[in-house]
């Protein structure tokens, strides 16, 4: 068997407050093959912000272990953690643009914390503008786009350190259901055309069914269940995965269940 790209082994995470400890995340195994697109699923609460951000090394785990690629992130010393970060690129809900940069400037921000040459960023920031389909935009302001054009350089300055993970956090919760489409046409693209291993999280199964081939249930600080898209969908164990599919259904035809709505 293959050994998986990224490997996710009884991961517990203890955040302390006020002389009190909360463990969120409660012995997490996972492990994702490179070039898939993966999603976890999890009500508010579940976990699910606080295991991307123990992947990409913002968070360090209580105990067990988490390996991406040849990186061992539990044992990376704390020069080699801002190392490793270069190599993720990270997609958020609400863009995290700079206001006071151009498009351009926004993307070629974390090649200028690398150090990176003048003439390497310029070629870099328009192939990756000209892949997200915004080389156009170049010399626009955030205030200038919309939201969909936002996003779109939120995952070019993701993609500009030639990441070899991309980690979206509800990167389509902001935006109309058309555009949020155009958006997962592109990360699928991305994801084709680069091999680059996307890991999703999100509170939609929409999202889920349209973009990803695995996906994983995150309920309470655990894995209730994972497998394919496909598996889950036709016959859910958990209890998140049987409430999410059911009121997905009444969603797409709310007389399913014979109860008025309003």
């Amino acid at each position: 068997m293959a050994v998986p790209f990224i490997e996710i082994k009884n991961v517990f995470k203890i955040f302390t407050s006020h002389k009190q400890e909360f463990e969120v995340l409660k012995g997490i195994n996972l492990d994702i093959e490179k070039g898939d697109i993966f999603g976890i699923v999890g009500f508010s609460g579940a976990g699910k912000s606080t295991l991307i951000r123990c992947i990409n090394g913002l968070e360090t785990i209580s105990s067990g272990s988490i390996r991406v690629g040849k990186y061992q992130i539990n044992k990376l010393a704390k020069k080699d953690v801002n190392i490793y970060r270069q190599k993720i690129g990270m997609v958020f809900q609400h863009f995290n643009l700079f206001d006071s940069r151009t498009v351009y400037g926004n993307v070629s921000f974390p090649l200028e914390i690398a150090t990176k040459k003048k003439e390497e960023i310029h070629n870099r920031v328009l192939k990756i503008l000209d892949l997200v389909g915004i080389v156009n935009k170049k010399d626009f302001y955030p205030g200038q786009l919309s939201g969909g054009q936002k996003q779109r350089v939120g995952i070019a300055r993701a993609l500009a350190n030639h990441p070899s993970i991309l980690l979206s956090d509800e990167a389509t919760s902001a935006l109309d259901p058309v555009t949020s489409m155009s958006v997962l046409d592109l990360l699928k693209d991305i994801n084709k055309k680069l091999g680059l291993t996307i890991i999703l999280i999100t509170h939609s199964l929409d999202v889920v069914k349209y973009t990803c081939k695995n996906m994983a249930v995150l309920e309470n600080g655990i894995i209730a269940e994972k497998g394919s898209v496909k598996k889950i969908f036709e016959n859910p164990q958990s209890t998140t995965a049987k409430v999410f599919i059911k009121h997905n259904a009444h969603l797409s035809n709310p007389y399913l269940s014979g109860e008025e709505v309003c």
